[in-house]
């Protein structure tokens, strides 16, 4: 079973020394590392305290990169403690969730102009019929 940290835990792992972070629902300590980041340590600095799984993607790291952050993973992160606006969305729940929204509205936007033309309809209806 792997080592489940909370996300209050992670949180306060924030400086140069004892630096922590979130990608992917993993913990890695980067605190050795911090020197050796190509975009040097700032940009790690920046991203404790929070999930940083869309600032990771973001860059497009690459195939060693990925295979590096293995050597610094200490466990998972107990998701039951992670704020709701921090959890990662993998991308395809997100694409799923922007695909019903879309429907929600494509629904609305439809009726916006059903309603009126069934109006119309009825009213032409009523007078055809009164005129006879």
């Amino acid at each position: 079973m792997a080592n489940l940290i909370s996300f209050h835990d992670v949180a306060k792992h924030k400086c140069k020394n004892d630096c922590w972070i979130l990608i992917h629902g993993k913990v890695y300590d980067i605190s050795t590392f911090m020197d050796e980041h190509p975009g040097g340590d700032n940009v790690l600095l920046a991203v404790t305290g929070k999930d940083a799984s869309i600032d990771f993607e973001d860059v497009n790291h690459s195939k060693d990169a990925k295979e590096l952050m293995k050597k610094y993973c200490i466990g998972d992160v107990d998701q039951s403690t992670v704020p709701v606006t921090q959890q990662y969305i993998p991308p395809w729940e997100k694409e799923s969730t922007a695909a019903e929204t879309t429907k929600e509205e494509s629904g609305k936007k439809l009726l916006i102009y059903l309603i009126p033309l069934l109006i119309l309809g009825v009213a032409f209806a009523l007078r055809f019929y009164n005129n006879k």
